[in-house]
């Protein structure tokens, strides 16, 4: 449940989802136990425009280096760039704010998909499932399913997306599904495959963003408490 009164309310019901997870997966009703309160806080809702070209800034980079980034490139453009703005601008003038080469390219090919429709506007993306939105953002170059994967769940609040590449989720499968020697910390053979977090992800649908949640959190209660055995 979101206890912070500044946050957009999630267009779903915590608790219903919760209740639904508890019926059907068990020891994942105890990582809920574990954990505490659901506490997923939606970012602010830009365009995809901008939440894409945010995400390209911030890729491989430090929180603080990316961030002086892309404010030195909202200070470029006096605020958010358009599409149609970004594209007219001379690379060395976007380099200058300490854009790579390769992010240059990239941002480019958002602006220039946004211009021709691929990138859906922020009207019509609230429209489409999810499924449709991985597959025409992806298009767009530097842009793999995580990151929109991410932007389902922190831009959109999706509450059905399961990133099963994500490290996290895979280590709070792990520590939640499997078992774990108390004398060693986990190691990366002992991380799921992707394929096995989706099959039993099965059963946590339509709430699977909730589940993700809970997953990144299990990280977060490890060292306090042991790992639940296997199912």
């Amino acid at each position: 449940m979101i206890h912070d009164g500044r946050a957009r309310k999630l267009p779903f019901d915590p608790d219903e989802a919760l209740a639904y997870l508890r019926d059907r997966d068990p020891k994942l009703g105890t990582l809920f136990d574990r954990v505490g309160p659901f506490g997923l806080r939606l970012d602010k809702s830009p365009s995809p425009f901008e939440s894409l070209l945010e995400s390209i800034l911030y890729q491989q980079l430090h929180g603080k280096a990316a961030a002086t980034i892309h404010r030195r490139v909202r200070e470029f453009f006096g605020g958010d760039p358009s599409p149609q703005a970004l594209i007219d601008t001379p690379d060395e003038r976007l380099r200058g704010c300490g854009v790579s080469g390769n992010k240059i390219k990239a941002m480019k090919d958002l602006a220039a998909k946004t211009i021709d429709g691929t990138v859906p506007s922020h009207a019509a993306i609230k429209k489409m499932p999810d499924a449709d939105i991985v597959e025409r953002l992806t298009e767009v170059r530097g842009i793999g399913p995580w990151t929109v994967e991410m932007l389902l769940i922190f831009r959109m609040g999706r509450p059905d997306v399961l990133p099963v590449t994500d490290y996290g989720v895979r280590k709070g499968y792990a520590l939640t599904f499997m078992r774990i020697p108390k004398h060693r910390a986990l190691a990366a053979e002992d991380l799921p495959k992707p394929d096995v977090v989706f099959k039993r992800g099965q059963r946590w649908k339509p709430f699977r963003s909730v589940a993700t949640w809970y997953l990144w959190r299990a990280c977060d209660v490890a060292q306090s408490t042991p790992p639940a055995g296997r199912a």
